[in-house]
Protein backbone atom coordinates (compact mmCIF):
# COMPACT_ATOMS: atom_id res chain seq x y z
CA UNK A 1 0.00 0.00 0.00
CA UNK A 2 3.42 2.39 0.75
CA UNK A 3 4.68 1.45 -2.32
CA UNK A 4 1.65 1.83 -4.52
CA UNK A 5 0.79 5.79 -2.56
CA UNK A 6 5.05 6.18 -3.19
CA UNK A 7 4.19 5.45 -6.76
CA UNK A 8 1.40 7.52 -7.12
CA UNK A 9 3.05 10.66 -6.01
CA UNK A 10 5.95 10.21 -8.06
CA UNK A 11 3.20 9.70 -11.49
CA UNK A 12 1.86 12.43 -9.74
CA UNK A 13 4.73 15.20 -9.87
CA UNK A 14 5.98 13.98 -13.20
CA UNK A 15 2.66 15.00 -14.78
CA UNK A 16 2.29 18.29 -12.79
CA UNK A 17 5.40 20.46 -14.62
CA UNK A 18 3.14 19.50 -17.93
CA UNK A 19 -0.01 20.61 -16.44
CA UNK A 20 1.31 23.59 -14.96
CA UNK A 21 3.01 24.86 -18.16
CA UNK A 22 -0.16 23.68 -20.52
CA UNK A 23 -2.77 25.61 -18.55
CA UNK A 24 -0.48 28.91 -18.63
CA UNK A 25 1.00 28.83 -21.96
CA UNK A 26 -2.61 27.19 -23.40
CA UNK A 27 -5.76 27.76 -21.48
CA UNK A 28 -4.43 30.94 -20.06
CA UNK A 29 -3.76 32.58 -23.08
CA UNK A 30 -6.69 31.62 -25.11
CA UNK A 31 -8.78 33.01 -22.08
CA UNK A 32 -6.75 36.31 -22.31
CA UNK A 33 -7.32 36.23 -26.05
CA UNK A 34 -11.03 35.56 -25.68
CA UNK A 35 -11.09 39.32 -23.11
CA UNK A 36 -9.00 40.85 -25.27
CA UNK A 37 -11.80 40.32 -28.32
CA UNK A 38 -14.41 41.69 -25.87
CA UNK A 39 -11.90 45.16 -24.96
CA UNK A 40 -11.32 48.43 -26.82
CA UNK A 41 -7.82 47.64 -26.99
CA UNK A 42 -6.52 49.50 -30.41
CA UNK A 43 -3.39 50.56 -30.31
CA UNK A 44 -0.05 50.20 -28.80
CA UNK A 45 -1.23 50.92 -25.20
CA UNK A 46 -3.47 48.31 -23.48
CA UNK A 47 -6.98 49.45 -23.29
CA UNK A 48 -9.57 46.20 -21.94
CA UNK A 49 -12.47 48.31 -21.96
CA UNK A 50 -15.34 46.01 -22.49
CA UNK A 51 -17.35 47.01 -25.62
CA UNK A 52 -19.67 43.57 -25.51
CA UNK A 53 -19.76 42.14 -28.84
CA UNK A 54 -18.40 45.21 -31.18
CA UNK A 55 -15.51 43.59 -32.15
CA UNK A 56 -17.39 40.21 -33.53
CA UNK A 57 -19.97 42.40 -35.38
CA UNK A 58 -17.50 44.55 -36.51
CA UNK A 59 -15.52 41.73 -38.26
CA UNK A 60 -18.17 39.62 -39.62
CA UNK A 61 -19.48 42.72 -40.93
CA UNK A 62 -16.23 43.39 -43.17
CA UNK A 63 -16.04 41.76 -46.78
CA UNK A 64 -12.52 40.70 -46.52
CA UNK A 65 -12.85 37.98 -43.58
CA UNK A 66 -16.48 37.02 -45.29
CA UNK A 67 -13.58 36.01 -48.15
CA UNK A 68 -11.50 34.27 -45.98
CA UNK A 69 -14.44 31.87 -44.57
CA UNK A 70 -15.24 31.32 -48.12
CA UNK A 71 -11.17 30.82 -49.21
CA UNK A 72 -11.04 28.26 -45.76
CA UNK A 73 -14.11 26.51 -47.18
CA UNK A 74 -13.17 25.75 -50.70
CA UNK A 75 -9.08 25.10 -49.40
CA UNK A 76 -9.88 22.65 -46.70
CA UNK A 77 -12.73 20.67 -49.29
CA UNK A 78 -9.97 20.66 -52.07
CA UNK A 79 -7.24 20.19 -49.76
CA UNK A 80 -8.47 16.84 -47.99
CA UNK A 81 -9.96 15.78 -50.87
CA UNK A 82 -6.86 15.30 -52.75
CA UNK A 83 -4.78 14.60 -49.57
CA UNK A 84 -7.02 11.32 -48.99
CA UNK A 85 -7.68 10.24 -52.82
CA UNK A 86 -3.82 10.75 -53.35
CA UNK A 87 -2.74 8.99 -50.10
CA UNK A 88 -5.11 5.83 -50.91
CA UNK A 89 -3.60 5.44 -53.71
CA UNK A 90 -0.38 5.72 -52.84
CA UNK A 91 -0.51 3.34 -50.45
CA UNK A 92 -2.69 0.97 -52.58
CA UNK A 93 0.25 1.10 -55.10
CA UNK A 94 2.79 0.46 -52.67
CA UNK A 95 1.48 -2.45 -50.82
CA UNK A 96 1.12 -4.18 -53.98
CA UNK A 97 5.11 -5.77 -52.86
CA UNK A 98 6.03 -3.66 -55.44
CA UNK A 99 10.13 -3.99 -56.22
CA UNK A 100 12.29 -1.24 -54.14
CA UNK A 101 9.03 -0.12 -51.99
CA UNK A 102 11.09 1.33 -49.63
CA UNK A 103 12.62 4.09 -51.98
CA UNK A 104 9.38 4.88 -52.99
CA UNK A 105 7.74 5.50 -49.58
CA UNK A 106 11.06 7.59 -48.84
CA UNK A 107 10.27 9.43 -51.82
CA UNK A 108 6.76 9.90 -51.20
CA UNK A 109 7.20 11.09 -47.09
CA UNK A 110 10.12 13.11 -47.85
CA UNK A 111 8.12 16.30 -48.21
CA UNK A 112 6.95 15.87 -44.84
CA UNK A 113 10.38 16.83 -43.84
CA UNK A 114 10.16 20.17 -45.46
CA UNK A 115 8.99 23.56 -43.40
CA UNK A 116 6.12 25.22 -45.37
CA UNK A 117 7.95 28.01 -45.62
CA UNK A 118 10.38 26.54 -47.99
CA UNK A 119 7.51 24.90 -49.61
CA UNK A 120 5.72 28.28 -50.33
CA UNK A 121 9.09 29.60 -52.04
CA UNK A 122 9.30 26.44 -54.14
CA UNK A 123 6.20 26.08 -55.55
CA UNK A 124 5.44 30.07 -56.11
CA UNK A 125 8.35 29.97 -58.14
CA UNK A 126 7.21 27.02 -60.09
CA UNK A 127 3.66 28.96 -60.72
CA UNK A 128 5.51 32.52 -61.19
CA UNK A 129 3.52 33.22 -64.55
CA UNK A 130 6.85 34.28 -66.22
CA UNK A 131 8.74 31.09 -65.64
CA UNK A 132 8.50 27.81 -63.72
CA UNK A 133 5.60 25.95 -65.57
CA UNK A 134 4.42 28.56 -68.00
CA UNK A 135 7.75 29.03 -69.24
CA UNK A 136 7.78 25.30 -70.31
CA UNK A 137 4.65 26.16 -71.56
CA UNK A 138 6.05 28.55 -73.77
CA UNK A 139 9.05 26.70 -74.90
CA UNK A 140 7.14 23.45 -75.96
CA UNK A 141 4.96 25.18 -78.43
CA UNK A 142 1.74 25.37 -75.47
CA UNK A 143 2.19 29.04 -74.36
CA UNK A 144 -1.92 29.33 -75.35
CA UNK A 145 -2.41 27.22 -71.80
CA UNK A 146 -0.30 29.79 -69.54
CA UNK A 147 -2.02 30.73 -66.62
CA UNK A 148 -1.88 33.85 -64.06
CA UNK A 149 -1.86 31.31 -61.16
CA UNK A 150 -1.59 32.76 -57.82
CA UNK A 151 -1.99 36.32 -60.10
CA UNK A 152 -5.85 35.36 -60.95
CA UNK A 153 -8.18 36.83 -58.99
CA UNK A 154 -10.93 35.36 -60.95
CA UNK A 155 -13.60 33.68 -58.88
CA UNK A 156 -16.18 30.54 -59.75
CA UNK A 157 -18.62 30.46 -56.81
CA UNK A 158 -17.32 30.87 -53.83
CA UNK A 159 -13.47 28.84 -55.28
CA UNK A 160 -10.33 31.75 -56.49
CA UNK A 161 -8.73 30.10 -59.06
CA UNK A 162 -5.42 31.87 -57.42
CA UNK A 163 -6.18 29.09 -54.38
CA UNK A 164 -5.08 26.18 -56.65
CA UNK A 165 -1.01 26.62 -56.67
CA UNK A 166 -1.94 26.73 -53.07
CA UNK A 167 -4.19 23.59 -52.68
CA UNK A 168 -1.45 21.96 -55.12
CA UNK A 169 1.56 22.68 -52.35
CA UNK A 170 -0.26 21.92 -49.64
CA UNK A 171 -1.69 18.63 -50.78
CA UNK A 172 2.13 17.61 -52.02
CA UNK A 173 3.34 18.43 -48.87
CA UNK A 174 0.95 16.38 -46.68
CA UNK A 175 -0.26 13.70 -49.30
CA UNK A 176 2.69 11.51 -48.14
CA UNK A 177 1.17 12.11 -44.55
CA UNK A 178 -1.58 10.06 -45.11
CA UNK A 179 0.14 7.51 -47.54
CA UNK A 180 1.73 6.38 -44.82
CA UNK A 181 -1.50 5.86 -42.63
CA UNK A 182 -3.52 4.20 -45.36
CA UNK A 183 -0.41 2.00 -45.76
CA UNK A 184 -0.24 1.23 -42.43
CA UNK A 185 -4.14 0.59 -42.17
CA UNK A 186 -4.05 -1.95 -45.86
CA UNK A 187 -0.96 -4.03 -43.63
CA UNK A 188 -3.91 -4.94 -40.79
CA UNK A 189 -6.19 -5.92 -43.11
CA UNK A 190 -6.24 -9.89 -42.89
CA UNK A 191 -4.60 -11.06 -46.28
CA UNK A 192 -7.28 -14.10 -45.88
CA UNK A 193 -10.06 -11.36 -46.79
CA UNK A 194 -8.91 -10.59 -50.11
CA UNK A 195 -7.41 -14.02 -51.07
CA UNK A 196 -10.58 -15.19 -50.86
CA UNK A 197 -11.93 -11.97 -52.83
CA UNK A 198 -9.62 -12.84 -55.73
CA UNK A 199 -10.62 -16.72 -55.44
CA UNK A 200 -13.99 -15.62 -55.98
CA UNK A 201 -13.33 -13.50 -59.49
CA UNK A 202 -13.18 -10.06 -57.57
CA UNK A 203 -10.83 -7.64 -59.25
CA UNK A 204 -8.13 -5.14 -57.36
CA UNK A 205 -11.03 -2.25 -58.00
CA UNK A 206 -13.87 -4.29 -56.58
CA UNK A 207 -11.34 -5.37 -53.41
CA UNK A 208 -10.23 -1.90 -52.62
CA UNK A 209 -13.94 -0.74 -53.04
CA UNK A 210 -15.81 -3.59 -51.15
CA UNK A 211 -12.92 -4.39 -48.53
CA UNK A 212 -10.14 -1.80 -48.06
CA UNK A 213 -11.96 1.44 -48.05
CA UNK A 214 -14.64 0.05 -45.65
CA UNK A 215 -12.26 -1.21 -43.19
CA UNK A 216 -10.09 1.76 -43.42
CA UNK A 217 -12.71 4.22 -42.42
CA UNK A 218 -11.51 4.86 -38.79
CA UNK A 219 -8.52 5.79 -40.46
CA UNK A 220 -9.92 8.05 -43.20
CA UNK A 221 -11.54 9.74 -40.29
CA UNK A 222 -8.25 10.58 -38.18
CA UNK A 223 -6.63 11.83 -41.64
CA UNK A 224 -9.15 14.39 -42.45
CA UNK A 225 -9.13 15.49 -38.17
CA UNK A 226 -5.67 15.88 -38.66
CA UNK A 227 -5.36 17.47 -41.98
CA UNK A 228 -8.61 19.30 -41.31
CA UNK A 229 -6.71 21.17 -38.04
CA UNK A 230 -3.62 21.78 -40.68
CA UNK A 231 -6.12 23.29 -43.20
CA UNK A 232 -8.13 25.64 -40.79
CA UNK A 233 -5.49 27.45 -39.37
CA UNK A 234 -2.70 27.31 -42.48
CA UNK A 235 -0.59 30.23 -42.54
CA UNK A 236 3.26 29.91 -42.98
CA UNK A 237 2.60 28.51 -46.69
CA UNK A 238 0.00 30.82 -48.02
CA UNK A 239 1.45 33.83 -46.37
CA UNK A 240 5.01 32.61 -48.37
CA UNK A 241 4.04 31.37 -51.05
CA UNK A 242 0.80 34.10 -52.05
CA UNK A 243 -0.10 36.56 -49.15
CA UNK A 244 -3.61 37.37 -49.66
CA UNK A 245 -3.21 37.55 -53.69
CA UNK A 246 -4.92 39.74 -55.40
CA UNK A 247 -8.47 40.97 -54.24
CA UNK A 248 -7.56 38.55 -51.05
CA UNK A 249 -7.99 35.48 -53.56
CA UNK A 250 -6.08 33.64 -51.41
CA UNK A 251 -6.74 35.23 -47.83
CA UNK A 252 -7.18 33.46 -45.02
CA UNK A 253 -8.16 34.43 -41.25
CA UNK A 254 -4.71 33.18 -40.39
CA UNK A 255 -3.11 36.21 -42.17
CA UNK A 256 -5.83 38.60 -41.44
CA UNK A 257 -5.32 37.88 -37.90
CA UNK A 258 -1.71 38.51 -38.08
CA UNK A 259 -2.06 41.94 -40.21
CA UNK A 260 -5.15 43.59 -38.13
CA UNK A 261 -2.75 42.51 -34.73
CA UNK A 262 0.56 42.98 -35.20
CA UNK A 263 0.18 45.06 -38.86
CA UNK A 264 -2.51 47.41 -37.88
CA UNK A 265 -2.01 47.33 -33.98
CA UNK A 266 -6.21 46.40 -33.78
CA UNK A 267 -5.76 43.53 -30.88
CA UNK A 268 -9.29 43.59 -29.85
CA UNK A 269 -10.67 42.54 -33.51
CA UNK A 270 -7.45 40.32 -34.13
CA UNK A 271 -8.18 38.17 -31.02
CA UNK A 272 -11.39 37.87 -32.36
CA UNK A 273 -10.29 36.38 -35.85
CA UNK A 274 -7.88 33.99 -33.56
CA UNK A 275 -11.02 32.94 -31.01
CA UNK A 276 -13.08 32.26 -34.55
CA UNK A 277 -9.75 30.17 -36.07
CA UNK A 278 -10.01 28.61 -32.43
CA UNK A 279 -13.76 27.82 -32.67
CA UNK A 280 -13.18 26.13 -36.27
CA UNK A 281 -11.01 23.94 -35.21
CA UNK A 282 -12.68 22.87 -32.20
CA UNK A 283 -15.44 21.93 -34.13
CA UNK A 284 -13.13 19.61 -36.28
CA UNK A 285 -11.31 18.23 -32.99
CA UNK A 286 -13.72 17.96 -29.84
CA UNK A 287 -16.54 15.86 -31.55
CA UNK A 288 -13.48 13.36 -32.64
CA UNK A 289 -11.88 13.67 -28.91
CA UNK A 290 -15.66 12.91 -27.41
CA UNK A 291 -16.65 9.80 -29.43
CA UNK A 292 -12.56 7.95 -28.69
CA UNK A 293 -13.29 8.60 -25.14
CA UNK A 294 -16.55 7.24 -24.84
CA UNK A 295 -14.96 4.24 -27.25
CA UNK A 296 -12.32 3.99 -24.57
Amino acid sequence: MVRSKRELWKAFGLVVPSLAVISVFVYAFIAWSVRTSFSAWKGMVPDYTFVGLRNYFTVFSRQRFQIDLMNTLSFTVSFLLLCVVIGILLAWLIDRNIRGEGIFRTIYLFPMSVSFVVTGVVWRWIFNPTVGINALLRQIGLGHLAWGWYTDPTRIGIFHIALIPVIIAASWQLSGYTMAMFLAGFRGIPSELTEQARIDGAGEFFILRKIYLPMLRPITLSALIVLGHFSLKIFDLVFTMTGSGPAFATDVPAIYMFETTFRGNNYGEGAVISIVMLLMVAVVIVPYLASTFRKE
